[in-house]
């Protein structure tokens, strides 16, 4: 029955794997820092996905990639894990998960476009528009009326949002070079790969930074390492490894647009767990942008 929809329903999956991540990584993330998080859950993550290889694959590396494999997956890990959640993840704190996670929402189209040079991938003709309609959405959700002054002004710190901004680029380009570089390889051991180019990359921003007592301490807060480990098993474990499964049965364009689904499975999370105040204007909003990016890919 699902046969024929196995990168969709997949995707889909990836959706709500992610959003328990993006959950648990801004509890983590307000209490020891993103830097520290960022390598932890990595370094959790190859183990998780170790032990999956050996039980699936009988080989705990991926000994059996090509130099095709390695080159352009490290090249995406370090894209995706090092750039793209190193900014991601400093949104958590600033703005919120909620929020970073909806202007997330601008990285299928960013894929598309991507795809469209890098592999070629077709994209409809309603695109633009589409693009125009989530960027509506998003930018509903980015300001609030000033009445004094008489204006619109920004109701989150710009800095805040521009790192959400280079998450969503870094999520595009790697995922686009994720599936260039994967091909038909083992997804699980992909995955593998990426996650070993980007504990490498967290290596060195780790060592120019001196931040490795951060790190030490983070290791020591137990709620931090709760938060943590849940989100490694549901983000750089499930969540980045089923990714890859979807991207391998369906198009790029139509897996990201599943998996912005995000911000919609957060909005009563955010509620829940942090108290966030969602007002009925930014759920429009998301709806919004969640429908552009559906038109993208028409």
């Amino acid at each position: 029955m699902f046969a024929g929809n196995v990168g969709e329903i997949t995707a889909l999956m990836v959706a709500v794997f992610w959003s328990m991540t993006a959950i648990s990584f801004e509890y983590a993330s307000k209490r020891v820092g993103s830097l520290p998080v960022n390598i932890i859950r990595l370094v959790l993550g190859f183990i998780f996905l170790s032990i999956l290889n050996l039980i699936l694959r009988g080989l705990v590396f991926p000994t059996d990639a090509s130099a095709h494999n390695w080159i352009w997956l490290t090249i995406s890990g370090l894209i995706g894990f090092v750039l793209g959640d190193l900014f991601l993840f400093q949104s958590y704190t600033i703005i919120g998960s909620w929020f970073a996670m909806l202007i997330m929402t601008l990285a299928p189209p960013m894929a598309a476009i991507f795809g469209f040079f890098i592999l070629d991938e077709r994209i409809g003709g309603l695109a633009i528009l589409g693009m125009f309609i989530t960027l509506f959405g998003i930018s509903l959700t980015m300001f609030k009326p000033d009445r004094i002054n008489r204006k619109m002004v920004l109701n989150k710190p710009l800095k805040g949002i521009l790192r959400a901004f280079m998450g969503a680029f870094g999520q595009a380009l790697g995922i686009v070079f994720s599936k260039y570089g994967m091909r038909d390889y083992n997804a699980f051991a992909s995955t593998q790969i990426r996650i070993i180019a980007g504990i490498a990359g967290f290596i060195i921003v780790i060592f120019i930074s001196k931040k490795w007592s951060v790190v030490f301490d983070a290791l020591r807060n137990r709620k931090a390492m709760t938060g943590t480990t849940i989100g490694s098993f549901f983000g750089p474990f499930l969540g980045v490894s089923f990714s890859l499964v979807a991207v391998q049965h369906t198009s790029t364009g139509i897996a990201s647009t599943l998996m912005a689904m995000v911000p919609v499975f957060l909005i009563p999370a955010s509620i829940i767990f942090f108290g966030h105040k969602v007002t009925l204007l930014e759920v429009a909003g998301a709806v919004i942008s969640l429908i552009g990016v559906t038109l993208f890919f028409m």
